[in-house]
C-alpha cells in the first residue's frame, strides 16, 4: 500500500503532551535499550504481596443479572435480588467483575474464574455452558497477587513482577485479539516479559500496566485515546499505520515530559474508556480517553489521546478513582468520596441534578464518612466505607446496587440483606450487570 506525503509527515511529528515536546532520542539509544532482563537482579528481588494480606476467611458475594453465569451460582440461578454467597471459594482477598464474568483471588495466590467464557475471559477450557455458572481455577505457574478484568479479558499479576492475561480485546468492529491480530487467548499468557511490574488495571477493552521503574505500558482498544500513547491518525484498526493492529496489541511505554524530563509515575487507574496516573513525587494526575461527560475530570470534552495534566485534581492527595461509562469516582487521602461526569439515572449520588459534574466533586451525602475504594460500573456506583458498609447508587434496573427492586437511586443508599447481616464488606466491583463484594466476618 502506498502512503501518502501527508500520512507519513504525521507518523513521523513530535507529539506534544501539556505543551511539551518528546525530547529527540539520538541514534542507536532506542526504547530497548536499558531493559533489564528476566534473569537481571532487579526482577529477581521482587517478590511482591497479596493486595490485601490482612484479609481472613473472606468470601464472595454476588448480585445482579447472571444469565452467563457471571453470578457463579449454579446454572439454575440466573438472577439476584440481594446479595448471596459464591459457593466453594475460601480465604479470598481479592475480586475482579468483567463485563460478563468474574474473577477472585484466593490467600495461596491461585485465582478462580467463572461466567462468560466465549472470548476466554475465564482463562480455562469449559466442556459447555453449564460449567461456566460455577467456579473454576486458572493454571498460572506461579503465585498471584493482582488481579483485574475486562469486558472479554482478565489479567493477573505474579509476586515476581510477570504478567499474564487471557481473553480478547475488542473494538467498535469486533474481535481485536489480545497479542496477536485477531486471536482469542483461552489459557494465561505472559506480557511485556523482561519488564517487573507492581500493578495491573483493566478498562472495558484497555489494559494497563505499571512498572517497577515508574514507567506505564499500555496496550488493547484504542479508538478513544484510552492507551495515551497514539495518535488519533492512527488508533484504530482502519487507520493507515503500517505497523497495523500490532501497535495497539503490544504493550508500550507512554512517553509524558515537564520540563524536558520524563515523568515518572506511582499508581494507574484504567476502566471504561479511559485512565488515570499519577506521577511519582507530585501527585499530578494525568487522564486520557473518552471524556464527552467530564467523566476524566476535565472541562475539554474532546477525546484525549495523549496524557493529560488535569487541573482540577490539583490540591489534593488522590488515593483511588475508578472510571465507567460516562463517570467517573474517586478518594482522597481523607476518605471523601468524589465523582464526575454524567449524571443520569443517579450515578453521582447527588440527587435529581439539572446538570451533569464537570470536575471531581464530594458526593454530599457522604462527606464525613470515610471511603476506602470507590467502583464506577456502566450506570452505576458503589462506595465502600471503613465500617464494612457499601453505599450503592445508579440505575437499578440489573439488580446491581442490591435493594430488592429495580428502582433508580438517585442518592447513596446502604446495601442489606441476609448475607450481609454479620459481615464487613472490604472491596467491591461493579460488572456489566453484576455486582461483585469481598466480605469477612464482622
Amino acid at each position: 500500500m502506498v502512503r501518502s506525503r501527508s500520512a507519513a509527515k504525521a507518523a513521523t511529528q513530535e507529539v506534544k503532551v501539556n505543551g511539551e515536546v518528546s525530547p529527540k532520542v539520538p541514534k542507536g539509544r532506542g526504547r530497548k535499550r536499558g531493559l533489564p532482563t528476566k534473569d537481571s537482579p532487579e526482577i529477581k528481588k521482587m517478590k511482591m504481596k497479596l493486595e490485601a494480606p490482612n484479609v481472613e476467611n473472606g468470601v464472595v458475594l454476588t448480585v445482579g443479572m447472571g444469565d452467563i453465569g457471571q453470578l457463579g451460582l449454579g446454572p439454575d440461578v440466573d438472577e439476584k435480588t440481594r446479595p448471596a454467597v459464591v459457593p466453594n471459594l475460601t480465604d479470598i482477598v481479592a475480586i475482579a467483575a468483567g463485563g460478563l464474568h468474574s474473577v477472585a483471588l484466593d490467600k495461596a495466590g491461585k485465582v478462580h474464574t467463572w461466567g462468560c467464557n466465549d472470548e476466554g475471559g475465564l482463562g480455562r477450557q469449559t466442556p459447555n455452558d453449564e460449567a461456566n455458572f460455577t467456579s473454576g481455577s486458572v493454571d498460572i505457574d506461579g503465585k498471584v497477587v493482582q488481579i483485574s478484568a475486562g469486558d472479554c479479558h482478565t489479567a493477573a499479576l505474579l509476586e515476581d513482577g510477570r504478567v499474564f492475561a487471557w481473553g480478547c480485546f475488542r473494538d467498535n468492529n469486533g474481535a481485536l485479539g489480545l497479542l496477536d491480530k485477531g486471536s482469542i487467548q483461552k489459557t494465561p499468557r505472559q506480557l511485556l516479559e523482561g519488564v517487573p511490574i507492581i500493578k495491573v488495571s483493566s478498562g472495558n477493552n484497555h489494559l494497563v500496566l505499571l512498572a517497577h521503574d515508574g514507567r506505564v505500558f499500555t496496550c488493547g482498544c484504542g479508538e478513544a485515546g484510552q492507551l495515551g500513547r497514539i495518535a488519533e491518525a492512527f488508533a484504530n484498526r482502519d487507520s493507515r499505520n503500517r505497523k497495523g493492529i500490532e501497535i495497539l496489541l503490544n504493550p508500550q511505554p507512554l512517553k509524558v515530559f515537564k520540563n524536558r524530563k520524563a515523568v515518572l509515575f506511582d499508581d494507574v487507574w484504567a476502566g471504561g474508556l479511559g485512565t488515570f496516573v499519577r506521577a511519582r513525587g507530585t501527585g499530578d494526575v494525568y487522564a486520557f480517553g473518552l471524556n464527552n461527560y467530564n467523566q476524566l475530570g476535565d472541562e475539554d470534552t474532546n477525546l484525549k489521546f495523549q496524557p493529560v495534566l488535569v487541573k482540577n485534581f490539583a490540591g489534593k492527595i488522590w488515593e483511588q478513582m475508578s472510571v465507567g461509562q460516562h463517570h467517573s469516582l474517586a478518594t482522597t487521602e481523607d476518605g471523601t468520596a468524589h465523582c464526575m461526569g454524567r449524571r443520569e439515572y443517579g450515578r453521582l449520588g447527588m440527587g435529581d441534578l439539572d446538570n451533569d459534574i464537570k470536575k471531581p466533586t464530594p458526593i454530599t451525602s457522604l462527606v464525613g464518612k470515610k471511603a476506602i475504594s470507590v467502583s464506577a460500573g456502566e450506570c452505576v456506583s458503589l462506595v465502600i466505607m471503613e465500617s464494612g458498609d457499601v453505599y450503592a447508587f445508579g440505575m437499578g434496573t440489573n439488580n446491581q446496587l442490591a435493594q430488592g427492586d429495580e428502582e433508580d437511586q438517585l442518592l447513596p443508599v446502604k446495601m442489606g440483606g441476609k448475607q450481609l447481616a454479620e459481615r464487613r464488606v472490604v472491596a467491591a466491583q461493579a460488572g456489566g450487570q453484576h455486582t461483585l463484594l469481598l466480605a469477612i466476618a464482622k
